[in-house]
């Protein structure tokens, strides 16, 4: 199992790897049958006027910095907004903010604010990867936790479900009593969240959004810039479209387009993903010489290890005793989409499966058995997903896209979206309203934009980048060769880039990325000369 991060991290991942200098770890679709329309809306700014004016205004209250890892280098407070602005009188959710100041003596006057993935991950632990990354160079940065996130409250965390995860690593992936476990885990949660008077159809985009909106009017901000990664990029693209007002520029990073993202569309991502690191292979002649068909070897695995699972103890990355996982089909795949395994180990970690050593995925698949309680809000995960992101394609919609993307693959494999498991029997549990028709609109825009994209992505395929950016009239479009989700923290090319588009948002300098390519590939001793 994996938390999605699109957004898990799509959702976001279980067993994710966060360390400084490496980032953690959803085209067949539009041409087929599946037809994702983009439905077009003139945005405010093209209707003309000036910038509405919330009916309950938002209030921003300064207060101590969260106690974290590594201290908030700044100052910090909260944004107290409406838990559902529809319902006036409502209770309020209130939302932790970080300012973190530029690290220039001379910043610019307009600053960058973060929109982060998920749905569900806590921005406010993105802080030293930003700082790293030079997002706070020339410019104050913008952290705000997402409503329903850890760092806000009410926190929609799901204890229950992390449990089930954490067993799961034990489990087959794709089998019907493993999706039977999660959806008690996730009942149990929706009954306790709604027991303690949490409104679950708040906790969407439109609502995240507004909140955004909120906090740049509450903090008296004129013009700032909005960049975005994973889920946060269909959170940017939809806080675009709603409230243009005063987005001097956006800058979007593993592009998840509001307008196609569906359980079907995760396969596109993962084939897209798969295969150009297995085209990366093949373009490295050792590494051609020594894999020399991995598509095949991998389609060979997933039908082996889903006809008879391995079941092997190994001990999780992060220490500790070993822990008994099972390696199915889908526990494969779904390792591969979360870049489980680094993409440079990939075509060695495949071989030595095939030759009766799955080291390499048992311990990325062990790393799901220790996961921080609580830290993640699957709670606003299943709320985004359940009303967005899943109505309208039904599970044979799911199989088909499965069997396009992958041919000849089982399917009790491709049944499943890649990181969203069973969620058509989740999402009928959770139970929230359907909002596909207000938020799976395009976003047609002419305000500067940058939009990146790795070519190693299995989550959101690069090519969905250059898809968004079609009706972003002023956008400058980077794909960075060997990456995977959530480009700037691992690319000092695509650092420069975002430095240089913040400075000058219609012409960014993009010489870097033409040298670019992927690293070696790992290449190990054949078998028989080991």
């Amino acid at each position: 199992m994996a938390e999605q991060d699109f957004g898990t991290g799509c959702p976001a991942l279980r067993g994710r790897t966060r360390h400084r200098g490496r980032a953690r770890s959803g085209a067949a679709l539009v041409t087929a049958g599946l037809a994702f329309l983009a439905v077009l809306a003139p945005t405010p700014s093209a209707a003309g006027g000036g910038e509405p004016r919330p009916l309950v205004p938002a209030r921003f209250v300064p207060g101590p910095c969260p106690t974290t890892p590594e201290p908030v280098p700044g100052r910090c407070g909260y944004l107290e907004v409406p838990e559902n602005r529809a319902r006036r009188g409502g209770r309020t959710v209130r939302l932790t903010v970080a300012i973190v100041p530029a690290a220039s003596g001379r910043p610019a006057a307009d600053p960058v604010v973060f929109m982060t993935g998920g749905p569900g991950a806590d921005a406010i632990s993105d802080i030293p990867f930003l700082i790293d990354s030079g997002v706070n160079r020339d410019r104050d940065l913008i952290v705000m936790a997402q409503r329903g996130t850890l760092h806000s409250r009410p926190n929609l965390a799901c204890p229950e479900v992390d449990r089930f995860y954490a067993e799961a690593v034990g489990l087959r992936y794709d089998a019907p009593s493993t999706g039977r476990r999660l959806v008690r885990a996730t009942r149990a949660c929706r009954d306790r969240l709604t027991a303690s008077g949490v409104d679950l159809s708040a906790y969407n985009t439109t609502e995240n959004a507004a909140d955004f909106a909120d906090l740049r009017r509450a903090l008296g901000i004129e013009r700032w810039n909005v960049y975005g990664y994973s889920y946060g990029t269909d959170l940017a693209l939809t806080y675009l479209r709603r409230h243009p007002w005063g987005v001097r520029s956006v800058a979007i990073d593993s592009v998840v387009p509001p307008q196609v993202v569906s359980l079907p569309w995760t396969w596109d991502s993962a084939r897209e993903g798969i295969t150009t690191i297995f085209a990366a292979c093949a373009a490295q002649p050792r590494c051609a010489h020594r894999y020399p068909d991995l598509r095949r070897t991998l389609t060979e695995q997933v039908r082996r290890l889903e006809a008879r699972p391995l079941t092997v103890m190994a001990a999780p990355p992060s220490g500790g005793a070993p822990v008994r996982v099972v390696l199915d089909g889908g526990a494969l795949v779904n390792l591969l989409v979360a870049n489980a395994v680094p993409a440079v180990d990939v075509p060695a970690a495949l071989d030595e499966l095939a030759h009766g050593n799955p080291e390499r995925f048992a311990r990325a698949r062990a790393a799901g058995a220790t996961p921080v309680v609580g830290e993640f809000a699957h709670g606003l995960t299943q709320s985004v997903a359940c009303a967005e992101w899943v109505p309208g394609y039904s599970r044979a919609d799911l199989l088909r896209a499965g069997r396009r993307a992958f041919p000849g693959w089982p399917d009790s494999v491709l049944a499943q979206a890649p990181q969203l498991p069973f969620e058509h029997d989740v999402c009928r549990v959770w139970n929230v309203p359907d909002r596909t028709a207000v938020q799976r609109v395009t976003t047609t825009s002419a305000v500067p934009a940058l939009v990146l994209s790795g070519t190693f992505d299995a989550k959101t395929g690069a090519r969905w980048g250059a898809y968004a950016a079609r009706t972003l009239s002023r956008s400058t479009t980077v794909r960075i060769p060997g990456i995977g989700h959530w480009v700037v923290p691992q690319s000092p090319c695509a650092q420069r880039v975002l430095a240089s588009f913040l400075t000058r948002p219609t012409g960014p300098d993009t010489r870097c990325v033409a040298g670019l390519a992927p690293k070696p590939f790992t290449i190990t001793p054949p078998p028989e000369t080991a």
